[in-house]
């Protein structure tokens, strides 16, 4: 069943290997970890539902607690300490576009706030019920999950916007296809939620990010019903299809979605290699996709992260041999890993590995084959469960991520790093900062940096840390030419951060638009636009 409290399946656990707690607490220092709260205290706390009633909404405690939060580390407190705040006041499970359609009619005549439900994995507070006089509807899409149609000839499918990503890529593998769509939210997010928040997945070189893949579909509005066809490219005016793209819900709810789907690839595999320096590696991937070398996926980690990977990774006979064999080398401190997919026919990928060993080997890299590869490629779905590992032992770890051009790339990463690892120095607490380069265009790249640091003796406390992380850093972020978001959206979190990177002219046109639509502020609010 899905952990009501935190990140996925509550029958799985991802354990801190053999030296993981030390290796934190040489950096951090000793934690202690606070107490959860239950499931049932959880539902204790919650009130009587103000909605009229409804034949499909449902309103029991337990369907609203687990409604109530996504997965920020705002949320994870909030969770943990039953300390929700404010919960839906029903649930709606719609299972076609045309019970979509009902429930806003309903909403609109009774002046109800609604925010659509993907998987749950919002870490920027999408689906977060905020004060207010409206009753709040969340409308839960994960019955509408499955592949409705499937044109082969235009290689178009089209699938209910609830569908996680697994139900995607079985349901296309059965028909020999794949979308290719891989974030590392991949085990609970959904098509319609990849959609409505811009999502990048971590094989976009090849499949490209979300936008390159999302074709049209139906989106279910309180004005009615907008059907955007499919087409390979138009010259007919603004693209409608991009206004629905990164919505997070303020015009419409998305019930269907149609994708550019391909062929199941001949190939796959995945290797490392490491590099002296930063410097180098850095240089090295950006040739490899300005080269636009034919690779699948590349991720670059800086020398912290490449330390605390391999202090983390569980296989200490095979880490030891590894940093033996690097050190005859001369590839020993401050190394950097990096990580790459490349994937299609045999003689593709035969070419694209040749081609990526000599672009490498030009700046000192040193390839190590495919083991390390492999094991990150069986692992890469399963690392947002190392939080729950970290919380028991006192832990808390959180992320930020953005993205800007090549000659920026040094100067934001150190201002976010920097930021990041002083923040809490009033405290005399420390945080441990490391970070990675996780998607690469040929103009510049994302920048994807995780931070961890102890719990305060009481989740208020705790709260305050996070913020205040979070919330100078994302500063930081924007006042450097970075994104507020390359892949996680924007949602109620973000939101404060966006007049800096669309201006006021482009904050008068999203608001505007998102009146047209809804003109009561019906929809999510508060979510993308204040």
């Amino acid at each position: 069943m899905r952990r009501w409290n935190g990140w996925g399946d509550d029958q799985f656990n991802l354990e801190l290997p053999d030296g993981g707690r030390q290796f934190l607490e040489d950096r951090i220092g000793t934690a202690t970890p606070l107490s959860d709260t239950s499931l049932d205290a959880a539902c204790a706390q919650v009130p009587a539902s103000r909605l009229p009633e409804h034949p499909e909404v449902v309103t029991t405690p337990e369907d609203r607690v687990r409604h109530a939060r996504g997965q920020s580390l705002a949320d994870w407190l909030a969770m943990r300490s039953g300390d929700f705040g404010v919960f839906p006041d029903g649930v709606a499970y719609p299972e076609s576009s045309q019970a979509v359609a009902t429930l806003l009619r309903y909403a609109g005549e009774h002046g109800l706030a609604v925010i659509p439900y993907g998987g749950g994995t919002s870490v920027a507070g999408h689906i977060n019920p905020v004060e207010g006089e409206k009753p709040v509807l969340t409308v839960d899409m994960g019955r509408m999950n499955r592949l409705i149609d499937l044109d082969r000839e235009s290689q178009i499918a089209t699938f209910g916007a609830g569908t996680p990503g697994p139900l995607v890529e079985s349901q296309l593998r059965a028909q020999g296809y794949t979308l290719g769509h891989f974030p590392q939210s991949f085990e609970l997010s959904t098509i319609g939620g990849w959609v409505a928040s811009r999502s990048s997945g971590q094989q976009s070189l090849r499949y490209g990010r979300i936008e390159q893949l999302f074709a049209g579909g139906r989106i279910e509005t309180l004005k009615g019903t907008l059907q955007i066809p499919t087409f390979p490219a138009s010259s007919a005016g603004p693209d409608i299809r991009e206004l629905i793209l990164g919505s997070e819900g303020r015009i419409g709810l998305i019930t269907e979605v149609k994708v550019r789907v391909t062929p199941l690839p001949a190939h796959e595999s995945f290797h490392v290699v490491f590099f002296p320096s930063w410097d180098k590696a850095r240089t090295a991937c950006r040739k490899l996709v300005q080269n636009r070398t034919q690779l699948s996926m590349l991720r670059l980690s800086n020398a912290t992260e490449t330390e605390t990977q391999l202090a983390l990774a569980g296989h200490p006979a095979l880490i030891g041999m590894l940093e033996s064999y690097l050190s005859l080398r001369g590839t020993k401190d401050g190394k950097c890993m990096m990580t790459f997919g490349i994937t299609g026919s045999k003689r593709q990928c035969s070419n694209a590995l040749k081609e990526t060993r000599s672009i490498c080997s030009e700046y000192d890299g040193i390839y190590t084959g495919r083991k390390l590869g492999d094991k990150w490629a069986a692992k890469r779905f399963t690392m947002p469960y190392l939080r729950e590992a970290l919380w028991q032992l006192g832990y808390a770890v959180d992320t930020l991520e953005t993205a800007t051009d090549w000659d920026n790339v040094d100067h934001l990463l150190s201002r976010i790093e920097e930021n990041l690892r002083n923040q809490l120095n009033e405290e005399k607490e420390s945080v441990h900062v490391f970070t990675h380069l996780s998607h690469f265009y040929p103009q510049g790249c994302s920048i994807y940096t995780t931070y961890v640091f102890r719990v305060a003796d009481s989740y208020d406390k705790t709260l305050a840390r996070w913020k205040a992380l979070k919330d100078s850093t994302s500063a930081v972020i924007v006042n450097n030419r970075g994104t507020i978001s390359h892949q996680h959206g924007v949602g109620k979190d973000h939101a404060p951060y966006l007049p800096v990177e669309k201006g006021e002219l482009g904050m008068l046109a999203i608001g505007t638009l998102c009146h047209t639509f809804d003109p009561a502020g019906l929809l999510n609010p508060k979510t993308l636009v204040e």
